[in-house]
């Protein structure tokens, strides 16, 4: 029941944003029976949730509920670290959940783009970001000791899950679905490519220098 935070970095939003709102949620829930695993089921609840309202065309709760998401994720880490619960099958059960959480999502905004928008472009997109966003998690996960200089920053860095829900929140709350999907499409294979451009030169040489 415990999780660890080795080897995951907060991003941009998670650090500026999320963090301020996650970290007291965790300290109230500290002295509460509940655990960091029930939080990350509770965050992929919210995502659920989140796809429910895009599905019945309500965009602007579901950017909400999409942030509101996101931000639960930070909480099961800050809970695990105050009850002394971080474990490796923690972390690999947040990671899990996460990678459904971002299809449900995904699959929501592509639902509710169809049905406003250009219908085959919104499934289109919606494949090709759903696709992207599981490819960038695979690729950190195939090579964890590859230095946080070399995946996880810089321009790599703009694709992170913090920043992918947040994009995802602003525009389903603008009520720009098309533009979001591609903006996600965009991000996602376009740091995959240069992962992959990078992995080969670190991989090449035998360290991540």
């Amino acid at each position: 029941m415990v999780r660890s935070e080795e080897g995951v970095y907060d991003g941009f939003v998670s650090r500026h944003l999320n963090r301020r709102l996650s970290r007291p949620m965790a300290r109230a829930l500290k002295r509460t029976p509940v655990t960091p695993n029930q939080v990350s089921v509770a965050s992929l609840g919210v995502a659920a949730l989140a796809l429910v309202a895009f599905a019945y065309g309500y965009n602007i709760v579901g950017g909400v509920l999409t942030q509101v998401s996101s931000i639960v994720d930070g909480v099961d880490g800050d809970l695990a670290r105050a009850k002394g619960m971080a474990s490796p099958f923690g972390g690999f059960l947040d990671a899990v959940l996460d990678r459904y959480a971002d299809v449900l999502i995904l699959l929501g905004m592509a639902m509710w783009t169809a049905s406003t928008q250009d219908g085959s472009l919104a499934w289109v997109l919606g494949f090709l970001a759903v696709s992207g966003s599981l490819v960038i998690s695979y690729t950190r996960a195939r090579v964890p000791d590859v230095p946080r200089s070399v995946f996880d920053s810089g321009v790599t860095s703009l694709a992170s899950r913090d920043v992918r829900l947040l994009v995802i929140a602003v525009g389903a709350v603008v009520g720009q679905g098309l533009a979001t999907l591609a903006i996600i499409t965009v991000l996602t294979h376009g740091v995959v490519l240069l992962r992959l451009v990078r992995a080969r030169r670190v991989l090449a040489n035998g360290d991540g220098e």
